[in-house]
């Protein structure tokens, strides 16, 4: 089984939003004009015998490129392959814990998701922490970005050492750290060593781009940890696959890598 820990099924008004102008020079693609079928998306899942996609809600500061609602909308088209997670407003506190419990219990979401660096404060934050404590009694993972950010936003807030302090107050947390860390990958390999509970997916870097320290963590003692994710739209499961066959994995950890991890962390 293959599951994209990160992708999100988007909408025009994601897909063309300006803050990923920077990203568009290096796909070299221009901003899409119609809407994507969701059937658009099952085709190239099924093109990388892709399983399942965990596809997920963006919400900024005064901005909803993707809600909750429509995440719904997309995973009730296709219950079986894909997955909510949703998102959101972490400058309204007690909104924000009434949202997470709306997704998990009412919409079916299997996590949470916030990006720093929309928010351009880090994830220790104290706006962040009353939703920590609701993915605790809501029993689902909280995922976030850690690394440079390809849209131009400050990347500091992405730095995965912050995830340490957050680790430390809230021990019982599920954290999955998307985008590999990059340039700061030794980091993320050291938090996601040192706690039990939080884990590292490399959406947003096709296989031959996987750092070697993190294919050396994956080999060995980190093969429960890393997870695979694409970032979809910006890569196509097809695409982030490519070359993993060159990775040299033993099979076990290229089984837990592609599937398990993922089932296992996100009750799947």
């Amino acid at each position: 089984m293959i599951i994209d820990a990160w992708g999100q099924h988007p909408t025009l008004r994601h897909s063309q939003d300006p803050v990923f102008d920077s990203l568009r020079r290096w796909t070299r693609t221009g901003p899409p004009t119609e809407q994507l079928p969701v059937s658009a998306t099952l085709a190239l899942m099924d093109q990388a015998n892709v399983d399942m996609m965990l596809t997920s809600a963006w919400i900024a500061p005064r901005n909803v490129m993707i809600s909750n609602d429509e995440v719904a909308g997309f995973v009730a088209e296709a219950p079986k392959r894909l997955m909510g997670v949703g998102s959101v407003d972490i400058s309204r506190p007690m909104q924000a814990v009434r949202e997470v419990r709306h997704c998990v219990r009412e919409l079916g979401f299997k996590a949470i998701r916030v990006l720093p660096w929309l928010w351009e404060v880090p994830p220790t934050d104290r706006r962040f922490y009353p939703v920590y404590a609701a993915c605790v009694e809501e029993g689902v993972p909280f995922c976030t970005q850690i690394g440079h950010t390809g849209p131009l936003m400050p990347s500091e807030v992405g730095r995965p050492i912050y995830l340490d302090q957050v680790a430390l107050d809230f021990p019982e947390l599920v954290i999955v750290a998307g985008h590999i860390g990059y340039p700061w990958t030794d980091e993320a390999i050291a938090v996601a060593t040192k706690h039990e509970n939080v884990f590292i997916d490399t959406s947003a870097y096709t296989a031959r781009r996987y750092p070697p320290q993190l294919l050396d963590f994956m080999r060995a003692n980190g093969a429960r940890k890393i997870l695979f994710g694409t970032n979809y739209p910006m890569l196509t499961p097809a695409q982030a696959l490519k070359d993993l066959d060159t990775l040299s994995l033993p099979p076990e950890a290229r089984s837990a890598f592609l599937g398990q991890n993922a089932q296992r962390i996100f009750g799947l």
